[in-house]
């Protein structure tokens, strides 16, 4: 087929796991100051011996410090479940470190290890809590043995220690439970959000995501990419003539047609109706006209079987790339649009390549 070019036209445009650590990062420096703030409340309220009272104002002064450095100064840029770890190692320290200045495990702030276990379960999974339940363990004999200096202290005491720390391991067991719940709920919920239910493919909601920050990968490292636009010629006279359920049949053989021509870097979407669209990463004109020409021919190469009967279907299609078609995704985006309908101008089951596209 000869490729067809146009002139340029205008439309507008409007991680989950992102904005998922995020959030998360944002509740974990509420709970470290909470921290902070109850220390300095229990040494305000409690606090009797002077002498240890100093290593506790040094141990919030260090962990504050800590706080402030690691979250407000940038110190671990990135948002990530590794930089979560290091907070709830932290949180730890902290914990330990005050409880051994005030008291041990007679400490009325033990339950503080609480929000240690609850944070980690919530943000970092079943595996890392109970590697964190391990280390709170240690800490407990630790501070069990250091209130004593008995070396058999656990022979004697091993029921209070139980009784201590069988509360920590059975919140630590149901909020990682619940955490998973929640988890795959919202999943589910982000699978349903971003999912064209017909075809199982994206949607455009989904898909403009990912092209908007397409883009500005691209144009932040001047790479190039492409769009394809693909339209179904015939979908209204399948559903007139053999109803909609062979019009969504004929979508299935469509979108099966199109992810056979794609590579795994490629991302395809429903965009509307019988309409859908293609983003090539890192791909040129030629490259993306190539790769269109093969999803049409595939497509009018595979009729579908109505009623008994086989019935052929084809589509129009239209390309345009950046940085050729413009420096905007919305330009783009209309280019593409435009050079799709120079095809259905055309004569239908065409692929047409906007004009400055490169």
């Amino acid at each position: 087929m000869e490729k067809n070019f146009l002139g340029r036209g205008k439309i507008e445009t409007p991680g989950f796991e992102a904005d998922e650590l995020k959030g998360f990062s944002r509740t974990i420096a509420e709970i470290e100051w909470l921290l902070v703030i109850l220390v300095l409340l229990h040494q305000t309220v409690q606090g009797r011996d002077e002498e240890k009272a100093g290593f506790i104002y040094l141990g919030i002064a260090i962990y504050a410090a800590f706080v402030i450095g690691f979250r407000y100064f940038n110190i671990y840029r990135e948002e990530s479940r590794w930089k979560i770890a290091i907070e709830t190692w932290a949180m730890i320290g902290f914990i330990t470190w005050t409880l051994y200045y005030s008291g041990r495990l007679e400490s009325p702030l033990i339950n503080l290890y609480l929000l240690t276990i609850i944070t980690c379960a919530l943000t970092l999974g079943k595996l890392i809590t109970m590697l964190e339940m391990a280390l709170i363990t240690a800490c407990y004999v630790f501070l069990g043995y250091s209130s004593t200096g008995n070396s058999l202290f656990w022979l004697y005491n091993g029921g209070d220690f139980m009784l201590q720390i069988g509360p920590m391991l059975l919140v630590a067991y149901f909020t990682t439970m619940l955490s998973a719940d929640i988890h795959s709920a919202l999943n589910r919920i982000k699978i349903i959000s971003e999912t064209d239910e017909l075809t199982g493919i994206y949607n455009l909601r989904a898909f403009n995501v990912i092209a908007q920050r397409t883009h500005k990968q691209s144009q932040r490292y001047r790479h190039p990419y492409a769009i394809v636009m693909i339209d179904s010629d015939n979908l209204k006279a399948i559903n007139d003539t053999y109803g909609h359920d062979a019009g969504n049949q004929m979508l299935k053989v469509a979108v099966n047609c199109v992810q056979q021509s794609l590579r795994e870097t490629d991302v395809f979407a429903r965009y509307g109706g019988d309409e859908f669209i293609v983003i090539l990463p890192q791909t040129k004109a030629e490259g993306a006209y190539e790769v269109a020409e093969r999803i049409r021919k595939s497509i009018a190469a595979t009729p579908i079987d109505i009623q008994g009967q086989q019935v052929s279907t084809t589509v129009s299609v239209g390309v345009a790339n950046y940085p050729g078609n413009g420096e905007d995704y919305a330009t783009i985006l209309n280019s593409a649009d435009n050079a799709l309908y120079a095809s259905k101008r055309a004569g239908r089951n065409k692929t047409s390549v906007s004009e400055g596209s490169d």
